[in-house]
């Protein structure tokens, strides 16, 4: 399948829009000098949501490509590569954040910002059953942990969404997901106490932004209009870089206005290259963007226990501090996630490609 343009390098901005929000997070209850004045170190949670209107394109349009060509979909396949992709991170970072959490930090003294009061075996329980966000709504567990919450939303999607696709006439889907993301959205926003609030399963992310990846495969110039191309990248860029927008709808309308945003973005983004998403850099940093995402609260929680232990009574000048803590945080994260990509998940990656080779070679 041919790789569409400025999505994967879009990835790696929002990783770091998701970094420089947890750093500040974390330093303003540590007593770390840190700056968020800015609009943009507020942005974390509108960058998980373009994550998964992101997924929800990409995944929809994989499927229905699949089904579109074939009548059926492999369930099987979808199921393995995506396992692939995500376990081996999701579940290193799980295990170290336990550890962390209930045995590292309680020797330095460290007891927190975080909780170790529950059952062990059903945190670990929640979060092998795709349930990090449930673990995390109930309990807070610490932020490394914490952070897998929107993995395991996009793997609950994951397990909705493909059985259902495959059992659906071509004809129907996109009905379907419109219908979907209308339910979705409204039992979010208007029925207390709902699972998908609690939960934060912002499913009408990922069904909306589906909807836009199947109808550009039919209608390919549907988003080459000038105006749309400028009034949705200078939207987007106003969303990230103020608060106009916050202040200006209520909280659901502020998400309904986000959805409809991120999809006309994406639309116009995967129309044609632009060189700062495009380039090979950006494109690389893109792909290791799963790493990006969550070895930076691993980082953040490291340099700030070396900085509270080592040099916290030094009487260093708070904007070196600020500006030397996001350097090594971001430097040090991109440098494990090339590491990790490259020696530890493209293991995994790779591993049923080369056994799906081996397997047509041997027949």
């Amino acid at each position: 399948m041919e790789r569409i343009p400025n999505i994967t390098g879009l990835r790696f901005f929002l990783a770091v829009f998701v970094m420089i929000f947890h750093i500040s997070e974390f330093c303003s209850k540590h007593d770390i000098p840190f700056y968020n004045s800015i609009p943009l170190f507020h942005k974390g949670y509108e960058a998980v949501c373009v994550f998964f209107s992101l997924s929800g394109f990409l995944i929809i349009r994989q499927l229905y490509l699949e089904k579109e060509t074939t009548n059926t979909i492999s369930l099987k396949n979808f199921y393995i590569r995506r396992a692939l992709r995500i376990f081996p991170l999701y579940f290193l970072i799980l295990l170290f954040g336990l550890t962390y959490y209930n045995y590292i930090l309680p020797k330095f003294g460290f007891t927190g910002g975080f909780n170790t009061n529950y059952n062990l075996y059903e945190g670990l329980l929640l979060s092998i059953f795709f349930m990090p966000n449930v673990f995390a709504a109930l309990y807070n567990p610490g932020g490394i942990i914490e952070i897998l919450w929107s993995i395991g939303v996009e793997e609950q999607f994951y397990l909705f969404i493909a059985p259902v696709l495959l059992f659906l006439p071509v004809r129907k889907i996109i009905a379907f997901l419109l219908v979907s993301t209308i339910v979705f959205f409204t039992i979010y926003f208007t029925i207390e106490g709902n699972i998908l609030y609690k939960y934060t399963m912002l499913f009408f992310y990922f069904t909306s932004s589906g909807i836009i990846s199947i109808l550009l495969l039919k209608k390919q110039q549907l988003f080459n209009n000038k105006l749309v191309i400028y009034i949705s990248l200078l939207s987007f860029i106003l969303y990230f870089t103020t608060n106009y927008f916050v202040n200006l709808f209520s909280f659901s309308n502020y998400n309904l206005f986000s959805m409809l945003l991120f999809c006309l973005v994406i639309g116009v983004l995967s129309n044609k290259p632009y060189f700062i998403l495009n380039h090979s850099v950006t494109t690389y940093l893109g792909k290791i963007s799963y790493g990006i995402y969550v070895y930076h609260a691993i980082v953040i929680q490291l340099i700030g226990l070396i900085y509270i232990k080592l040099f916290s009574n030094l009487g260093l000048n708070n904007y070196v501090i600020i500006v030397v803590y996001n350097a090594i945080v971001l430097i040090t994260t991109i440098c494990i996630s090339h590491f990790s990509y490259q020696y530890f998940e493209k293991f995994f990656m790779n591993f049923y490609r080369n056994k799906s080779v081996s397997r047509k070679n041997f027949l």
